[in-house]
């Protein structure tokens, strides 16, 4: 039997089913998480994002949730890390992305400070630190178990076994914990970290340090929102006088920028930049967000990159960026050996250093230990060398202290200089001075090198007083 012949005006069967959109490309973002410095967090978009966390997890990442992991570090390498696994996933073909942020992380150098090894290199270090950090992963997931811990004096010791391994000795905290000895048992070990530490050991792993707690705590919470509400600005009270002060970020990225031969390091904190002479026996700190009344620029010069410290010196944060930029740049401004050396205390040291006031008629007075200029009209400013200080290499007590603003015991703004200090930078940062508070003499005038000027006249009269 013959089919009948399909109705032409019988609309054909409707297709309900709609064809699958292809899934959107996965996409990662990687920036600094907000409430840890170091840490890194992966923003993922797009799928199948499991395949995306697992290949995450392979560089260090753990998640927080469905679309954020992060990379929370004891060794505050994140960034380096974190720019390695971005290799790794182009490499898979998948888009990443880095903020500009995490970016000048991954591209400042940085060190440790007071790195107890300072001959080690800095990849050396970063193996070191990975190394902790591996052992601190091994705790953590309970591959290695710890029994016992002690503090030895110095720092934290502990003993445990692995759980498919050997029986080790601990030695140290975070990013400088090594093992110092192996056992083929756990009866071995412990027997022996008994007899090292005795009445110091304790039962189990060691309480947390603050670097590990808020690295847990980076692992198991969600950075803070964009969006979040932020205090009014009205609350944020500027000090005067700290605003009057002038700009000293600008000052230490316009020094490091005009000065080839000094490297801006990081330490794991961005509480604190450090630029590094090329010599490494000259240094400067800088504290991002002094207080007013704080020391926000330390200079130290040292003996050799791990020998002692000659001299030093530091500048609150309302100093004036005038004077402070004046003492960089005398750093700078001769040879390298001649400004780390230092000078000795002498008469004709002292004048020479101050030579610079006597020209602008700064007042000059003696006052028991101390030895004061001050600052002509009714400027309120003045520098001050106490000669007892000067008696100790390595003291506390500043040597000289130029001040500005209030009196010398009380100062707005200070700048202080241990014994040794280079006469050739005091002498500098008194031109300024006297250029600053009192129109100077054309013999005051500030040149380039001081050392280059005439010779000094004889000795003024007024010697230092000499204390036993």
């Amino acid at each position: 039997m013959t089919p009948a012949p399909a109705d032409p005006r019988r609309p054909e069967p409707r297709n309900e089913t709609r064809l699958p959109h292809p899934e959107a490309a996965p996409h990662i973002r990687l920036g600094l998480y907000q409430d840890r410095s170091s840490a890194v967090t992966a923003t993922i978009t797009g799928s199948p994002t499991r395949t995306i966390h697992g290949l995450l997890t392979i560089h260090g990442f753990e998640s927080l949730d469905e679309q954020t992991m992060v990379m929370a570090r004891i060794d505050r390498e994140e960034p380096h890390y974190a720019e390695q696994a971005a290799r790794a996933l182009r490499a898979e073909n998948i888009t990443v992305d880095i903020t500009p942020e995490l970016r000048e992380e991954i591209d400042t150098e940085w060190t440790w400070a007071n790195y107890p090894m300072p001959w080690c290199t800095r990849e050396e270090i970063r193996e070191v630190s990975n190394d902790a950090q591996q052992i601190y992963d091994d705790i953590r997931h309970g591959r290695l178990i710890i029994h016992a811990h002690a503090h030895d004096g110095w720092t934290t010791v502990a003993v445990g076994t692995y759980r498919e391994g050997p029986s080790i000795h601990l030695h140290g905290e975070n990013h400088l914990r090594t093992e110092s000895m192996r056992y083929d048992n756990p009866v071995e070990a412990i027997t022996e970290f008994d007899r090292l530490y005795g009445d110091a050991v304790r039962p189990g792993p060691a309480p947390a340090t603050s670097t590990e707690t808020e690295a847990e705590q980076a692992r198991t919470s969600l950075p803070a929102t964009a969006n979040a509400p932020t205090s009014p600005a009205t609350t944020r009270l500027v000090d005067a006088h700290a605003a009057a002060a002038g700009n000293h970020e600008a000052l230490l990225n316009d020094f490091l920028e005009a000065h080839g031969e000094w490297e801006k390091w990081r330490t794991w904190s961005d509480e604190t930049t450090h630029a590094v002479h090329e010599s490494l026996v000259m240094r400067a700190e800088f504290v991002h967000e002094a207080a007013p009344d704080d020391t926000q620029w330390k200079i130290a010069a040292y003996e050799s990159p791990v020998g002692e410290r000659l001299w030093h010196a530091t500048a609150t944060a309302t100093a004036p960026v005038d004077i402070v930029r004046t003492l960089l740049e005398s750093l700078d401004s001769a040879d390298t050996v001649e400004i780390t050396a230092g000078s000795l205390v002498s008469e004709a040291n002292v004048w020479e250093a101050t030579r610079p006031l006597f020209d602008a008629d700064w007042d000059h007075s003696v006052d028991g230990r101390f030895i004061r200029w001050q600052a002509p009209s009714d400027h309120s400013a003045g520098v001050q060398f106490d000669a007892f200080a000067a008696n100790f290499r390595q003291s506390d007590l500043p040597v000289w202290t130029f001040w500005g603003g209030g009196d010398a015991e009380a100062p707005e703004w200070a700048l202080h200089f241990s014994t040794h200090a280079a006469v050739s930078v005091l002498q500098d940062v008194a031109v300024e001075a006297a250029g600053r508070y009192a129109k100077p003499l054309a013999s005051a005038r500030r040149q380039r090198s001081p050392r280059s000027a005439s010779p000094a006249p004889a000795p003024h009269p007024a010697a230092p007083a000499r204390t036993r």
